[in-house]
């Protein structure tokens, strides 16, 4: 089997967004020190800063990807599954890319939005469901060449839960501080 290729935008994409990650860090470490300045807690500054410059930066360039035109019409398939099942009858690195870049387009909102503010799964699930499907509206309504399409919703959407999921050991940190809740509002 080939390697996995991805096309020149993609490439372009990845690259441009791993040279400006010493940015993104930098933005960080000046948005936490600001923060201690102005009297919070170090721990939390920081970490409030990793998470708020983490769901920007991470989300921005997989958001870029879904929101570039390519070749040909808009296609519409707004029932659940199909495209899904169309998939898995591709070649192994359509299946790839799709999958990944679907679930990846959101994970790093919902990896860090649960970090930095006290949500639960709930609410990560809707608010990802929420921009997935504005995404696809902007894709139905201003791109050409996209597929727009309820099972990207889907994965976009699982893809936020997962991510969310992972961070989880993190979301204690911010709850055990004092007058924060935790998101059953205990």
């Amino acid at each position: 089997m080939p390697p996995v290729a991805v096309n020149t935008l993609e490439a372009t994409t990845l690259a441009v967004s791993v040279a400006l990650l010493p940015l993104a860090i930098g933005a960080a470490g000046a948005l936490a020190a600001r923060r201690i300045r102005k009297g919070h807690p170090p721990r939390t500054a920081r970490r409030d800063a990793i998470a708020e410059v983490g769901a920007v930066a991470g989300s921005i360039p997989l958001l870029f990807l879904g929101l570039t035109s390519r070749d040909g019409a808009v296609a519409v398939q707004l029932v659940p599954l199909v495209d899904l099942a169309d998939l898995f009858a591709s070649d192994p690195r359509v299946i790839v890319e799709q999958l990944a870049g679907n679930l990846l387009v959101f994970a790093a909102a919902g990896f860090f939005v649960p970090i930095r503010f006290p949500i639960g799964l709930g609410a990560i699930a809707l608010g990802a469901a929420l921009a997935c499907t504005a995404l696809e509206a902007l894709q139905y309504l201003f791109l050409t060449g996209r597929v727009v399409s309820v099972d990207d919703a889907l994965l976009n959407t699982l893809g936020a839960v997962l991510a969310a999921l992972a961070s989880r050991r993190w979301w204690r940190s911010r709850r055990q501080e004092p007058g924060i809740a935790d998101a059953s509002g205990r």
